[in-house]
């Protein structure tokens, strides 16, 4: 299957290199990643709120060997938030716990993951954590869990795709957090995740009713047509205002249903990555969505 291939690729560093090193592929990265530097993804930004989308900027980068590592990765996030509150107020920021140091020392990772969030509540920016690959899947959650009763406005991803979602989501009953709903992204065993795409989106359709009937504020994460109709409907049905849940997206897919949702009057996040270490996120974005290679392939074959 093209998208298990994909998910493969980003992991293989030998071809991550020859991509990365291709002048073909240099100037096709800017469909979907804003830039090198937190300037360039401020200045999507901005124009993505002039059509009323608001933002969500990503650091990209993936997990760090040490905690030296792990702490100027922390420190790059804080210096985001804070050209974030000087030069896009409303925007939040994304953070990886994999760059923060939890593969390393979740103690650790604990520290630096409050450190952010003592300077993002300082200036006003929230914060959302992503989720990622089931090796840190609990730990993350166990992360967000012990920051929450600190940092209570701070989001985290969910994957629909993963088997133990059900069960986490109960989990949360009482604490009602505030979540992303995802499909998932990454390559991950039968054992652990769904892997038939039917099957995904129907775990995404029932934990869509699940989170808008217990959690604040919830965000729904597709490009899929027939889970935002659902979500739509749904929170409706619940009693839900346009204005009390948000859809996200990712930057460069569907722009044109990005600003029909803003017509209709729901609110919509972009998710804006930006930085050197784009090729996993790229590869993991055409796995979600084959239509995106094809637009990459028709692209480098007209070049």
């Amino acid at each position: 299957m093209i998208s298990d291939l994909l998910l493969r690729a980003a992991q293989n560093k030998k071809l991550e290199n020859l991509v990365s090193g291709h002048p073909l592929t240099r100037g096709l990265v800017g469909r979907y990643v804003a830039g090198v530097s937190c300037e360039e993804a401020i200045r999507v930004a901005r124009q993505l709120n002039c059509v009323g989308i608001d933002v969500s900027l990503d650091l990209l980068g993936e997990q760090v060997e040490d905690l030296a590592e792990s702490s100027a990765a922390t420190e790059q996030y804080i210096e985001t938030v804070r050209a974030i509150a000087e030069q896009a107020p409303g925007a939040t920021v994304s953070v990886k716990l994999s760059q923060l140091g939890i593969a390393v020392d979740a103690q650790a990772c604990a520290k630096n993951l409050d450190r952010l969030l003592e300077a993002s509540a300082a200036v006003g920016v929230g914060v959302e954590v992503d989720m990622e690959h089931s090796s840190v899947g609990r730990p993350t959650l166990e992360a967000f869990r012990e920051a929450l009763p600190r940092h209570p406005h701070t989001r985290v991803a969910i994957q629909a795709a993963m088997r133990r979602t059900p069960e986490d989501l109960e989990s949360f009953t009482e604490i009602k957090p505030r979540l992303r709903l995802v499909k998932g992204a990454y390559d991950e065993p039968l054992s652990r995740a769904l892997r038939e795409r039917k099957e995904i989106t129907a775990q995404y359709l029932f934990l869509t009713d699940w989170v808008l009937a217990h959690c604040p504020d919830p965000a729904f994460g597709t490009h899929d047509d027939l889970c935002i109709e659902y979500a739509k409907k749904a929170a409706a049905a619940a009693g839900v205002g346009k204005r009390d849940f948000e859809f996200q997206m990712l930057y460069g897919v569907r722009r044109d249903v990005q600003r029909q949702l803003v017509r209709e009057g729901y609110r919509v996040r972009v998710y804006v990555p930006f930085g050197t270490q784009w090729y996993p996120y790229l590869m993991r974005r055409m796995a979600e969505r084959p239509a995106n290679l094809l637009f990459f392939l028709r692209s480098v074959v007209g070049r």
